[in-house]
């Protein structure tokens, strides 16, 4: 049952959809403002890690712009 985070283009309000199953229809509408144009955020994250073998235990970002935008890239220490 993934839920899916979203954030409202027209009053920037994030809110969250949870999914129960594939063929489920849902409104997909702002509920704060009641508008249909929004974009799919990445979720927030927690992590703890006691300790990692190349000695990293920070995360770290790095973010990238181009013509189109930015982007980021999260870098999360752990095994592998």
């Amino acid at each position: 049952m993934p839920i899916y985070e979203f954030k409202c283009l027209k009053c920037k309000n994030c809110f969250e959809f949870l999914f129960m199953n594939n063929d489920e229809k849902i409104q997909t509408k702002c509920p704060k403002c009641g508008a249909e144009d929004f974009e799919r955020v990445l979720s927030t994250t927690n992590y703890n890690i006691p300790g990692s073998s190349t000695g990293k235990t920070q995360a770290s970002s790095t973010t990238h712009s181009c013509e189109t935008g930015s982007c980021t890239t999260y870098d999360i220490p752990g095994p592998g």
